[in-house]
């Protein structure tokens, strides 16, 4: 039997109480933690030229936005 989350959760979580549906999200995040899984999809960090590019625009959006006659205090 294979169900998708999404069926799960219309099929089954929909109908239980609050209660009980904190108590199963609190029992499912707990076995995560248990089980030590990395959740943190590598490919959605920020690469050190990522940051460089952002940081690059930043200061030429800055540039572009404040008059060179004004003092930026």
């Amino acid at each position: 039997m294979s169900n998708t989350a999404q069926e799960i959760y219309s099929q089954v979580v929909c109908n239980l109480s609050p209660t009980e549906q904190l108590r199963l999200a609190n029992l499912i995040l707990n076995e995560l933690v248990q089980q030590n899984l990395s959740i943190i999809d590598q490919s959605d960090t920020w690469t050190e030229q990522d940051q460089v590019d952002l940081a690059s625009f930043s200061l030429q959006y800055a540039a572009s936005i404040f008059p060179k006659s004004e003092e930026i205090l």
